[in-house]
């Protein structure tokens, strides 16, 4: 396996056999899932961080802390680039965002090999690499020395001090943020604050802290916890204080929290970006740290504007278009669709097409596309009911 000379000289991972594959959940030996925020790439799998909220327990491998891989740098990438829902240039991607964090002194060769090998065939698709751990100024170096894709690193950062919960000490995100930023050239840096958990990691001096962390990462991107039945049984089998009575399949962010942040963030003296860079969506913060319209066409949601700089909106105004009825039809028919599809001013909406189809169509489009069984209420921005009134 070909290692870049400027990555930290580490012997490839093992690869798992295939007695010791076949022992893992189906969902986590594919190794390409398409999410909202591009086309994920996990071919390493296992982590010893044990943050207690992890959707590692989705995959039923939280208690794989040493990580593995499933096939080698090369055949990963070649599996993704070949993949029918990519799109050269166009299709967002991820790497190790699923089962494992991408900064891990054994995972970080993997991690900047794989940038290279999609660098080095000219694309310039967006990259996302999200990690909690630690970022040196040799890794922003390597960080730095891809030309062609849009580089954007995710430092996810809570400020949760409960170890039951997160024994990761927020203090290493926090200084990686710092670093990453202070280096960055060719690459953006974003804060993922998340997950925030009222009474847990809401109070003024948790506000406060993120609202200077934000200084130094050119976007931030604030959102809630994601609180599936696994999540919470291991909650409840470790004695951890349950944060919701009852569980969602979206991520859930009380309206009261969402306010107490804006209130927080808000600066009225200045007319242009009255919040900052401050965002409700991860594309929407990657966009704006490259100078981009989103590539979610979340535009079409206007409310979800109202915290955006001006420039922002600008450059979103610009590119969103309505997709043709006929054209979306089409398209959506393609991958499977049933019943009738609707183009609205705010999203195409379909029948029959799961969520990684429905990505396609909405990174295809630019345009946001919608389960009709499964509506987006008014001002919730595609989150959990739990901690909303009822939709107006």
């Amino acid at each position: 396996m070909s290692i870049p000379t400027s990555a930290p000289t580490r012997r490839p991972l093992p690869l798992l056999t295939v007695e010791q594959a076949a022992g893992l959940k189906p969902e986590l030996t594919e190794v390409i899932e398409y999410r909202k925020s591009g086309l994920s790439l996990n071919h390493v799998v296992g982590c010893p961080l044990d943050c207690g909220y992890c959707v590692r327990h989705l995959f039923d491998n939280f208690e794989m802390k040493a990580p593995r891989a499933l096939m080698t740098d090369e055949a990963a990438v070649a599996a993704l680039t070949g993949h029918r829902y990519f799109r050269p240039h166009r299709t967002p991607l991820q790497l190790f965002n699923r089962a494992t964090d991408p900064m891990l002194p054994v995972v970080k060769p993997h991690t900047f090999n794989v940038l290279r090998l999609l660098d080095d065939q000219g694309l310039t698709n967006h990259v996302l690499v999200i990690t909690r751990w630690r970022v040196s100024a040799e890794d922003c170096a390597v960080l730095n020395s891809f030309r062609n894709i849009k580089l954007t690193v995710l430092v996810t950062h809570s400020g949760i001090d409960d170890p039951r919960i997160e024994p990761v000490d927020s203090s290493i995100a926090a200084a990686s943020l710092r670093r990453l930023y202070a280096h960055a050239e060719n690459y953006r840096t974003v804060l993922y604050w998340r997950p925030i958990v009222p009474g847990l990691n809401d109070t003024d001096a948790h506000l406060q802290q993120a609202r200077e962390l934000a200084e130094h990462a050119h976007a931030t991107v604030f959102t809630g916890l994601f609180f599936r039945d696994e999540i919470s049984a291991y909650y409840e089998a470790n004695g951890l204080p349950l944060p919701y009575e009852d569980t969602a399949r979206r991520k859930i962010m009380p309206e009261d929290s969402e306010r107490r942040i804006l209130d927080h963030f808000h600066n009225p003296t200045d007319a242009e970006a009255p919040y900052g860079p401050l965002f409700r969506k991860t594309s929407c913060g990657i966009a704006y740290a490259h100078g981009e319209a989103d590539y979610n066409g979340h535009y079409g949601i206007r409310e979800l504007c109202d915290i955006c700089p001006a420039a922002q909106l600008a450059r979103c105004a610009t590119a969103f278009r309505k997709p043709y009825a006929v054209e979306a039809t089409r398209e959506a028919r393609a991958l499977g669709a049933t019943g009738d599809i609707e183009v609205t001013d705010r999203a195409i909406i379909v029948e029959g097409l799961d969520e990684q189809p429905r990505y396609y169509l909405q990174h295809g489009f630019g345009y946001q596309c919608h389960d009709r069984s499964k509506p987006h209420h008014h001002r919730r921005h595609g989150r959990a009911d739990i901690g909303w009134s009822a939709p107006a």
